[in-house]
């Protein structure tokens, strides 16, 4: 038996499979978020650690003996969150997480003190990412920014307090700005850019490899073995990925969580700034990944559903599973900001086009297709950094909908699949790499493909309505990005 644990931003899942790769049952619990100011997103790191610890009771409580059997743990997690430690190991403030907007003026000092950032890791220099989030600790919480001793990511302070030990995976690391990601090691060039050294860092492994054991007394109240593995884990989306049995150069899925990501697996480090593209190391040694990421997909409708004070589902039936063209509103998903292609964490969201018969429906409709466009966005970036995308596995929260993916096929231009376990995607992820790390198996082997459970394929003549309504769409941001 194996565990996966995904450290999300709403909640952490955990999921328990056993030897035949079949997830038996999953547990979850859900996290608070804080907004203390304009452009900030903080949570409280020792809340990821009760999660984790509640969600496991819960399955202990309801499959003690299948728990009992667990000879290797994943973890999975929100990627990018600053969690700051003293010399003890205790948080020394809120972390600081990915939808995080403050430190742009931040970005553009760390671009100006390291030119070669881009060649190194890879990647801009966005508010979400972690090294220009210590810069404004430094600028602005000097006090603090004194007394850190470690910085970790989300899972990385789960896996230190289930373990003791403080390490990282590849590709988790990757999205921090301090990762020589084609070499696959912390850049002291990069750490220095921003005040710190390799001390700072935890110790680095693969996603599959060994990283810990679980702590004793943990093993005892879950009624584990002593020797139980903790592997080096993944980031949500390289995880993500290995649910999916991405892990072959060209594999690429579509992710509706509470953030939107286009993923492509490449076999090589495949920078591609220009267009906000992200290059990250992927969980399994000599792979890569490209990402284009959306701040808010499925968070879009979850807003929409709190504004209306009514359910998601509520909100989706009247539609039905499939519409016959754009709704004649256009929606900006900028809720938080955004990153491909715009970079821009200022951007804000908007409704364009309403009149004095627009309705809720078609308000609804919006919103799944400014996400969908978003994402068509993300595609023409992937597409131009490295070829054209054929197809794309659905996942996330948003996967639930047959509405939402038959959009997704319309607007993309290509099929959609639907797939089993699409919602736990990231933690069944996780659990595999604890299987990889606990007996060593070829990859191949355990990272197997889901079942598809419904193909939507795009249908022409709707086809081509969204091309027109998507090359009307893309000319809001910039006309309205000076007046929002």
């Amino acid at each position: 038996m194996y565990l996966g644990l995904d450290i999300g931003t709403s909640g952490v899942k955990a999921v328990l499979v056993n030897d035949t790769g079949a997830v038996i049952a999953t547990a979850s619990r859900e996290l608070a978020l804080s907004h203390p100011a304009p452009l900030w997103s903080e949570q409280d790191p020792d809340a990821w650690v009760a999660g984790a610890i509640g969600a496991v009771d819960d399955l202990a409580s309801r499959y003690p003996r299948e728990i009992a059997a667990v000879a290797g743990i994943g973890l999975s997690g929100q990627m990018h969150g600053a969690t700051l430690l003293d010399e003890h190991g205790r948080p020394l403030r809120p972390a600081i997480l990915w939808n995080d907007g403050r430190s742009q003026a931040e970005c553009v000092a760390l671009e100006r003190r390291c030119p070669s950032l881009h060649m190194i890791a890879g990647n801009l220099a966005m508010p979400g990412f972690t090294a220009p989030k210590l810069l404004w600790v430094a600028r602005h919480e000097p006090k603090i920014f004194s007394r850190v001793a470690k910085v970790l990511l989300p899972k990385a302070y789960v896996r230190y307090r289930l373990t003791g030990e403080m390490v990282e995976d590849m590709s988790d690391a990757a999205g921090t700005l301090w990762l020589d990601v084609g070499e696959r090691r912390w850049s002291a060039l990069l750490l220095h850019a921003t005040g710190l050294d390799l001390h700072h860092m935890p110790r680095l492994v693969e996603g599959s490899e060994v990283s810990a054991m679980l702590a004793p007394d943990y093993a005892q109240r879950w009624g584990m073995a002593k020797n139980v593995v903790v592997a080096g884990g993944a980031g949500d989306n390289a995880a993500s990925a290995i649910g999916l049995g991405a892990i072959a150069p060209g594999d690429a899925f579509l992710s509706l969580g509470t953030s939107g990501v286009l993923f492509r697996v490449t076999d090589r480090f495949a920078p591609a700034p220009a267009s906000a593209v992200h290059a990250f190391c992927h969980a399994l040694p000599g792979l890569w990944h490209q990402m284009g990421v959306m701040l808010s997909a499925a968070a879009s409708l979850a807003w929409l559903s709190g504004v209306m004070e009514t359910p998601a589902a509520a909100l989706l039936a009247p539609l039905g599973e499939r519409v016959d063209g754009p709704s004649p509103v256009k929606f900006l998903p900028y809720l938080d900001g955004e990153r491909t292609p715009h970079n821009d964490a200022a951007a804000s969201g908007a409704f364009v086009g309403l009149r004095g018969a627009t309705s809720r429906n078609q308000l609804v409709q919006a919103v799944l297709e400014g996400v969908a466009f978003a994402a068509r966005d993300n595609l023409a970036a992937l597409s131009a950094a490295s070829g054209p995308i054929g197809e794309v596995d659905l996942v996330g929260g948003g996967s639930r909908s047959p509405l939402w993916a038959q959009i997704c096929a319309d607007v993309l231009g290509i099929p959609v699949h639907r797939v089993e376990e699409g919602e736990v995607g990231a933690a069944l992820g996780a659990a595999r790499l604890g299987r990889l790390a606990a007996t060593g198996e070829n990859p191949a082997e355990v990272c197997t493909r889901p079942r598809r459970l419904a193909s939507f394929a795009p249908r022409p003549s709707v086809t081509a309505a969204y091309d027109d309504a998507y090359r009307r769409w893309r000319a809001l941001y910039p006309a309205l990005k000076e007046t929002l």
